[in-house]
Parts: C-alpha cells; sequence; structure tokens
C-alpha cells in the first residue's frame, strides 16, 4: 500500500482546493438572486431562465459546438492519418522531418499561431482577390491546425504498440491497405481516436486566443463572449451557463468511469 508523507497530502489539498474554490463560488453565484456575481443574497432559478432567453448567449454556445465539431473532426482525420503514416514501416523521404514539424503547433504560443494565421489569410485574401470577411471558417480552421498536433501525438502513443505483423498477415491474405487499415487497425486504435477527438474538441471549445484573431463580425464565440462581458460587466447568467455544462462534464465522466469499472469487473 502506498503511503503518502503529510507534506505530500497537504500539498495535494492545498492543489486540489485552489483548484475547485473558484469553481464553487460560480455554481454558489448561478443561484443567487444578486445581480453581482459572488454576492448572495437568497436561493433563485432566475439566472437559469434567463440562459434559455438570452440569444446572444445561446447563438455564441451553438458557434462554439459547431467550430469545435469540425475542427476536432478534421483534426482527428489529418492526425490518425499523419500518426499512421509515421509508425508505419515504409521509410519515407520526409518521415523523419514530418515528425518533427507536426508538434510544432504544441511548442507554439498560441498567439504567434493566431497572428501567423491571420496574416496567412490576409495574404491569400490579396493575392486572389477574396473579399469575403473572416468568420467561423477561419476560426475552425485555425482550430484544426492546434488540435492536429494533440491528436496525432495521441494516435501515434498507441500504434507505437501495435503489432504491424497483424496488418501485414491480411496485406498477406488479399486485403488492400484501406480494408487491412479498417478491419484490422482501426479497432485497435479506435480508443485512442475518441480520446484524440476529444481532447481536440476540448481545445477548440475553449480557446480564446487564436479565435480573437480569425473571427469577423457576426462570428463570435462563447469564449468571446465571456471575455467581451467582462468589459462591460458580465451577469450571472454565465454562471449558471458554466454550471450547467460542468453538470454535464459531471455526468459525462461519473458515467465513463462507471462504465469502465463495470468492463474491469467483468474482465
Amino acid at each position: 500500500m502506498f503511503n503518502l508523507s503529510t507534506t505530500v497530502r497537504t500539498l495535494l489539498i492545498f492543489g486540489f482546493t485552489f483548484l475547485y474554490i473558484p469553481l464553487f463560488f460560480v455554481v454558489i453565484s448561478a443561484f443567487s438572486e444578486s445581480d453581482v456575481p459572488g454576492i448572495w443574497t437568497r436561493f433563485s432559478l432566475k439566472w437559469f431562465i434567463l440562459v434559455f432567453t438570452d440569444k446572444d448567449l445561446l447563438r455564441a454556445a451553438l458557434a462554439s459546438v459547431e467550430v469545435a465539431a469540425i475542427s476536432a473532426t478534421t483534426a482527428t482525420i489529418l492526425g490518425t492519418i499523419s500518426a499512421t503514416a509515421i509508425v508505419s514501416k515504409e521509410d519515407y523521404l520526409w518521415k523523419r522531418t514530418l515528425s518533427k514539424l507536426i508538434i510544432v503547433p504544441i511548442l507554439l504560443p498560441e498567439i504567434i499561431a493566431g497572428f501567423s494565421l491571420l496574416m496567412l489569410f490576409m495574404i491569400v485574401e490579396r493575392m486572389f482577390n477574396i473579399s469575403q470577411e473572416r468568420g467561423l471558417v477561419t476560426v475552425a480552421i485555425g482550430h484544426t491546425m492546434a488540435s492536429v498536433a494533440y491528436v496525432h501525438t495521441t494516435v501515434k502513443s498507441r500504434l507505437s504498440s501495435f503489432d504491424l505483423s497483424l496488418e501485414e498477415a491480411a496485406r498477406d491474405l488479399g486485403a488492400n491497405p484501406l480494408i487491412s487499415f479498417i478491419r484490422i487497425k482501426l479497432p485497435s486504435i479506435w480508443t485512442s481516436i475518441w480520446a484524440g477527438w476529444l481532447l481536440a474538441f476540448t481545445i477548440s471549445i475553449d480557446d480564446l486566443v487564436i479565435a480573437s484573431f480569425l473571427t469577423g463580425p457576426g462570428a463570435t464565440t462563447l469564449p468571446l463572449l465571456i471575455f467581451s462581458n467582462i468589459k462591460v460587466g458580465i451577469t450571472p447568467a454565465i454562471n449558471a451557463f458554466a454550471t450547467m455544462l460542468m453538470a454535464i462534464v459531471l455526468m459525462c465522466t461519473l458515467r465513463s468511469t462507471k462504465s469502465s469499472t463495470k468492463s474491469k469487473n467483468a474482465s
């Protein structure tokens, strides 16, 4: 049995307290009737009702989900393809270079990535004489660029332990590369692909820096809306919306933990 020292326990308690106390105040403010966040007057659910009547908040939340779904799906496809190409036994001339370049977005500060993409879109607009304003499409492209590396790393870690001889046996039996990938390799790495998609979705829906560079008029994501409201005074409706998101995440986490526990007990 692993015993933690008193110092380690104290640090853990302090760390988790510092992490969850702000979330506790967000939840408390969501159930307070006061118009000022952080001040408790009496219990009320009016802010939860206001969430479903706030068109700007719902529009921003829907835009964030759309951008996150598109960028996560695209990043998952590109990340899976790049991880498969790098882990394969075939020796490509650009294989080593690709393996290093693919992780650059992880090391690159978001403000540099957002600014560089903005410059790229401006150059493309001038070269092809495109006058279309930037919006959710450009934000999705930026989030895809930022998420591909995370998906690539997640899938690559699983492919590193995959027995490539199984795929070679399928090829020897007449299966083409696509069929052997779908029937042999994909079932083994499906959990890592799903984990990469969830990670990319979370990164996209939480991003503020890249979206602030690439968005345009009428294309506001949820982080941009919250950040802009802070300047003029945020309402507890944001706290209520955040509380609902935390409840959804908590339920999904508990459900996945319960499912994994059942599968372990069954095995």
